[in-house]
């Protein structure tokens, strides 16, 4: 193990010697994710890989950007374990809105039977904002999404809603990411059927595609 991490700590050391976006900062980035994703925390929540994607991106962004105050500090312990632990925030972060989110569910439900009412209500809470700029690591990933080679992204779309499918929604939670809200009042459907559909259809041919990049 000991060894595993001074390996990780001369990864992180090359790949910030090389500009950022280069070639070079990219291939070792990439083969430091796949030297670390089975070794991080691991639980079977439905959030668990949006949280695992903005680990991805915070590392990305982070690891050798010292502006940020947030950049990967040896004498903070390994890289595994930097990583872990913005992980677990995350994904704690998902729980308290998933929480929030139920518990404002109930409520308006409520109050609708108390009143009478009987019209949809959505009050969803959008995730983590994203920075702006795509870390180079996602440049592949967008490519794919767009080209679309065999069209099973662009074929693959909620009944009746032949615009909604998998291919629009993989980029449009990309960063930037359009909150589900938006994509709400953009495509008039609301964000239970948006959100499961992304889970249920797009999310299992993204993580595809990130093992065959050897990412997961």
């Amino acid at each position: 193990m000991v060894e595993f991490d001074a390996q990780l700590r001369n990864l992180v050391a090359q790949a910030c010697g090389h500009p950022p976006g280069s070639p070079q900062r990219q291939k070792l980035l990439t083969q430091i994710i796949r030297l670390t994703a089975s070794r991080l925390w691991r639980e079977s929540t439905p959030y668990y890989q949006d949280a695992l994607q903005q680990t991805w991106l915070y590392f990305c962004r982070n690891v050798c950007d010292g502006l940020t105050g947030q950049t990967y500090d040896s004498s903070y312990g390994s890289v595994i374990t930097w990583l872990n632990a913005y992980l677990k925030r995350r994904l704690q972060d998902f729980y308290l809105d998933q929480q929030k989110t139920q518990a404002t569910t109930v409520s308006v439900k409520l109050h609708q039977f108390k009143s009478g009412e009987s019209s949809e209500t959505i009050d969803p809470v959008d995730n983590l904002p994203a920075n702006p700029q795509a870390p180079p690591i996602l440049e592949n990933l967008e490519i794919w999404a767009k080209t679309d080679s065999d069209g099973e992204l662009r074929s693959t779309c909620i009944k009746g809603h032949p615009e909604v499918n998998c291919q629009v929604l993989i980029l449009k939670r990309l960063p930037p990411e359009v909150s589900w809200k938006d994509l709400s009042i953009e495509f008039g459907l609301p964000i239970p059927t948006l959100s499961s559909f992304y889970q249920r259809q797009c999310l299992p041919r993204l993580r595809k595609f990130a093992e065959l990049e050897g990412l997961l």
